[in-house]
């Protein structure tokens, strides 16, 4: 049953974020989708709606304008965070959705299959031994909390002119060290996500 309350916020969130609200049904029914696989697969720690798509959804929505490039691969992705959302945002966008726990990506293939999302490939599998056909132009990710790892495990998936982009809390930490896994740090972007008071931070990597 459409909830009002969230789609208000959603549409809001997405208009102060310059993107069109005409996607908003397609994201609440993956928020939906979510709570319900929730309740069994433990998929996510955000057990409400409301909370669900504030830092789930719109937080997802808030780094993409800043992303360069067709090819994407979400790693860690869980239940599909920011990979699903950006997906529905572009349907142009070939997203590919990596994660190694099976009942997460069982729950991205239902999604998938309910929500007739054509532009996203679901791959079950550890970071490290993934090997694609073809490296991307976007490497992305939520999960990791240690910036250094990150950049250690995806070196491989990312095309030479690729980027990788972290998803991050508050300053915390130095990334100074990208160097000594072959990246440099071009940009430091402090993100102003609607509806959230906690700060957010999105770090862009070059190759070198």
């Amino acid at each position: 049953m459409k909830n009002e309350n969230l789609t208000e916020i959603l549409s809001k969130g997405l208009i102060e974020l310059n993107l069109e609200s005409k996607n908003t049904d397609k994201l609440l029914e993956y928020v939906y989708l979510l709570e319900k696989w929730n309740k069994t697969y433990n998929i996510t720690a955000i057990r409400d709606l409301k909370q669900m798509v504030i830092l789930h959804v719109i937080d997802s929505a808030s780094v993409y304008r800043y992303l360069d490039g067709k090819t994407i691969i979400d790693v860690g992705t869980g239940g599909g965070i920011p990979g699903i959302i950006l997906s529905i945002l572009n349907p142009q966008l070939e997203i590919t959705l990596l994660d190694s726990s099976q009942k997460k990506t069982r729950f991205l293939r239902f999604v998938q299959r309910q929500l007739k999302l054509e532009n996203i490939t679901v791959v079950c599998q550890r970071v490290e031994k993934y090997q694609p056909n073809c490296r991307y132009d976007v490497v992305i990710s939520r999960a990791f909390s240690e910036v250094g790892t990150y950049l250690r495990l995806v070196n491989h998936l990312c095309a030479d002119t690729g980027k990788v982009y972290a998803m991050k809390g508050p300053r915390i930490e130095s990334e100074k060290n990208a160097h000594e896994f072959g990246f440099e740090l071009i940009n430091d972007i402090d993100i102003k996500v609607p509806f959230l008071d906690a700060k957010r931070r999105l770090l862009i990597f070059n190759k070198i």
